[in-house]
């Protein structure tokens, strides 16, 4: 268990911090929800764990099988609804790896991604369409 300690320090920021590592994150409301957007907001923070996530687990396949994936990157958008009850409803994902497209476990590390802790925690109606490119010279 991971304990995150969360202190409201006003004007809607707070501060967590994680208790194993002591690592902090400040978080504040969006401009288009009464803050000033000048850090993370939370529904930002569900986006980045997708991303961050998928990278890791997509990364730790990778090693398994001898594969380098450093530099690869995840471009994470955050949709929210127009009305009641605010809420994400799409987290589309582009997901750019530095290696061939022909790479024999292409398809062991997509699905590794997609099964990502976080992505698999997330409830069904948040929609999270994800497109792999392969940008490795090809061997």
């Amino acid at each position: 268990m991971v304990e995150v300690t969360i202190k409201y320090t006003g004007d809607l920021h707070c501060d967590a911090v994680h208790g194993p590592s002591h690592a902090k994150i400040a978080t504040d409301a969006p401009t288009d929800n009464k803050g000033r957007g000048e850090a993370f907001s939370p529904t930002d923070l569900v986006a980045t764990a997708l991303g961050t996530c998928m990278s890791t687990i997509l990364a730790m396949a990778a090693q398994e099988h001898g594969l380098d994936v450093k530099g690869m990157t995840v471009n994470v958008s955050k949709e929210m609804s127009k009305g009641a009850p605010r809420r994400i409803v799409a987290l589309p994902s582009e997901v750019h790896i530095p290696l061939p497209a022909n790479t024999p476990q292409r398809a062991l590390l997509e699905t590794a991604a997609l099964n990502c802790p976080v992505h698999k925690s997330l409830p069904p109606e948040i929609e999270r369409p994800t497109k792999f490119f392969w940008e490795g010279k090809a061997r």
